[in-house]
């Protein structure tokens, strides 16, 4: 018997990834854009303002292009080269993530299953027929199509009404610490923060649970003690000190 009622995913960078040759791509939005290209995709990523925004993905990256075009003294349209870059990309070009079908697998022996994501639906739902997730989870909810995203209790609420389940009773497993466990604090679910490194600290955030690999999400689910070596509402042995929070 697992110790929550129900389990549920954050989508990009916990379920799945892109799986695009990012090189190619770079270089086909400057020739959409007709622009001699300049920098390389390992240079704009880091000039990008945290997580997409889902109601302005174009201005989101034009920003990022802005910075880099003027690291490089280039003059461009930054907004036009970022639409270019969306024109050509493929959001059904995704992966699962290494231990993602496992988890999944062993939520749905623990009960209901959903998976709330920031984008809006017309963005997300290419990733999620790709990786027929449709038929995998119970609840799906677009967090880009309300009123508040994550991490904003409403679409947590939306996502644990919809699965039937109180959200004390509710995992919920993502990689953001700002947005996926921070949110699912605000709402009272308890959460499993998926670390990109294990020399990565929760900083200020206190997640209930931490993950190195989607593969420890069934042990957490079990009975008893779960991946991270606590005791059902016992201190997470990976997190931080609670001084140091």
């Amino acid at each position: 018997m697992s110790r929550f009622a129900a389990v549920a995913f954050d989508l990009d960078d916990t379920l799945c990834r892109h799986d695009h040759d990012v090189d190619a791509l770079y270089r086909r939005a400057f020739e959409e854009a007709g622009v001699e290209p300049f920098g390389e995709p390992e240079e704009l990523w880091p000039l990008l303002d945290g997580p997409p925004d889902p109601d302005d993905r174009v201005g989101y990256l034009g920003a990022g292009f802005a910075r880099l075009a003027a690291q490089h003294g280039r003059d461009v349209d930054p907004v036009a080269l970022a639409a270019a870059f969306e024109a050509v990309a493929d959001e059904s070009r995704v992966a699962y993530l290494p231990g993602a079908t496992e988890a999944l697998a062993a939520a749905a022996a623990a009960g209901p299953v959903g998976v709330l994501t920031n984008g809006p639906e017309d963005r997300q739902w290419a990733k999620i027929e790709a990786l027929g997730l449709d038929d995998l989870v119970d609840a799906i909810v677009y967090a880009g199509d309300l009123p508040r995203r994550k991490p904003h209790a409403e679409p947590f609420e939306r996502l644990t009404a919809a699965l039937s389940v109180d959200a004390e009773e509710t995992l919920y497993v993502g990689n953001s610490l700002s947005y996926d466990v921070a949110g699912a604090h605000n709402a009272g679910l308890r959460s499993a923060w998926l670390r990109a490194s294990p020399d990565d600290a929760p900083g200020a955030y206190g997640p209930d649970h931490v993950v190195d690999s989607l593969a420890e999400i069934a042990d957490l689910l079990a009975e008893g003690r779960g991946a991270d070596g606590r005791e059902p509402g016992g201190e997470a042995a990976t997190t931080e000190p609670e001084e140091s929070r």
